[in-house]
């Protein structure tokens, strides 16, 4: 028996094989996981031999490889990861597991500035405790799974090669909701468009 506890106030208990009932599933969400990006790319010297040391692109040049950025993460997705993209990794049987349907990474413009992003589908809603644990999970998947080979092989461009990085051990890195990406471009006198 389910015991139910109806609009009217009412409990009554329903009878799976008497009682004729659907169940309604909870819809599915886009819940967005937003990283800063590291875009960097070896200068040459004089003599035209590549630097030993990389140098990191500022935001507005890193914008204008979005798209070789994107293609390049498109490209790093296996065939096998095609129905639930970095959720074929997890390897949990737990809430987060049969909640979060598919996890993959892209890129978005946000603002003067281009962020990593971790789009996840959500059917129904994650408590605070599971977003947290999700979040363990992209950012592990950022900094040691996908993004760990991601970084190491070059992007070609026009210019030259760039290498990204969707996770940075510096203390600017944070994996955030929209809500709070939100709230920190407020606090910084900017809004997410």
């Amino acid at each position: 028996q389910f015991q139910m506890q109806w609009d009217n106030g009412r409990t009554l208990a329903l009878i799976p094989g008497v009682d004729r009932f659907s169940v309604i599933p909870q819809p599915i969400q886009t819940l967005k996981l937003y990283m800063p990006l590291t875009v960097t790319t070896y200068e040459r010297n004089e003599w035209g031999d590549l630097e030993e040391e990389p140098v990191e692109l500022d935001n507005r040049t890193a914008l204008t490889y979005e798209d070789h950025i994107l293609a390049a993460i498109l490209k790093e997705r296996m065939p096998d990861e095609a129905e639930r993209g970095l959720m074929k990794y997890y390897g949990k049987d737990d809430s987060i597991d049969r909640k979060v349907q598919s996890c993959v990474f892209t890129v978005e413009r946000v603002q003067d500035r281009l962020m990593g992003v971790a789009e996840c589908r959500v059917q129904g809603e994650l408590t605070d405790e599971e977003l947290e644990r999700l979040k363990d999970y992209v950012s592990g998947q950022a900094s040691d799974g996908f993004g760990e080979g991601f970084e190491q092989r070059p992007i070609k461009t026009s210019d030259g090669e760039i290498y990204v990085s969707l996770w940075s051990s510096g203390q600017g890195w944070e994996l955030m909701t929209q809500d709070e990406l939100e709230q920190s471009q407020q606090m910084g006198g900017m809004r997410l468009e």
